[in-house]
């Protein structure tokens, strides 16, 4: 683990503060809150041997509840399917690493950020040396489809002549990159760096540095996605984490699956 903390500490970036409009009085009280993942981001997200939803998303969106006094309930959709059942009302609320964008704001509302990461390109040993579109002319860069990470290579690496591949995951991504298949593969710090870490084929490949910064693509960090209406929701949501921040058991959740903080 050593050279994993030591190249996360480049990229951690400072803890600030949660900025928390007060909850109305009239507020209606949400006794029961239906939460949805995609169950395949492990270790944010993922399945156990049960098939339950469990991870660091899981474990704050309980902790949440626990503040409000209120019953979590966890459903598994894929990915692209999350936004439309919030949408349809099948679920109250999506805990599944959604970055917040200006894009997604356009759909759906999200809380405060309850955690943040920077965006890194994994590459193989012979590929560019650097982050710059140009440099990856003729090359190919595989990541997991319908992210904010394949519309940014689709709108600043793919008109450079960067090959973009798209894959279920970002593990199925890296596993092509250590095959011999891929040039490179665009993802979050944390799971690019367990993957690195634990990996066999770990020799294969190093991260481009520095990490992508674009806030028009990867948002405000990452928050729970809302209805626009449930206005009352998103404030004592906001609240709760606030409150998880300050007592401490956001940095217990977090010690559970990561040696760094992720706020």
């Amino acid at each position: 683990m050593p050279r994993l903390l030591a190249a996360l500490a480049l990229l951690v970036a400072a803890v600030v503060g949660v900025a928390v409009a007060p909850v109305p009085a009239d507020a209606r009280e949400w006794k029961k809150i239906r939460f949805a993942a995609a169950g395949d981001y492990p270790p944010f997200n993922g399945l156990g041997d049960d098939r339950a939803l469990q991870g660091f998303d899981i474990d704050v969106a309980r902790a949440l509840c626990d503040r409000m006094k209120a019953e979590c309930e966890f459903v598994v959709l894929d990915w692209d399917a999350l936004i439309p059942a919030l949408l349809a009302k099948k679920i109250d609320a999506i805990a599944a690493s959604m970055a917040i964008t200006d894009e997604r704001r356009r759909t759906v509302d999200f809380t405060a950020k309850y955690y943040d990461k920077p965006v890194v390109l994994l590459a193989g040993k012979d590929a560019a040396t650097g982050s710059d579109p140009a440099l990856w002319k003729g090359r190919s860069i595989g990541v997991q489809a319908n992210t904010t990470y394949a519309i940014y290579l689709r709108d600043q690496f793919a008109p450079k002549g960067a090959t973009v591949k798209t894959y279920p995951t970002e593990a199925a991504a890296a596993a092509d990159l250590a095959a011999g298949r891929l040039d490179g593969v665009l993802g979050d710090s944390v799971t690019l760096y367990d993957w690195l870490e634990r990996g066999a084929t770990a020799d294969c490949c190093r991260f481009v540095l520095p990490e992508i910064k674009d806030a028009r693509y990867f948002g405000e960090g990452v928050g729970i996605a809302l209805r626009k209406e449930d206005k009352d929701l998103k404030a004592q949501l906001d609240k709760a984490i606030s409150d998880i921040v300050r007592d401490g058991t956001h940095e217990r959740i977090t010690r559970k699956y990561f040696a760094f903080s992720l706020y």
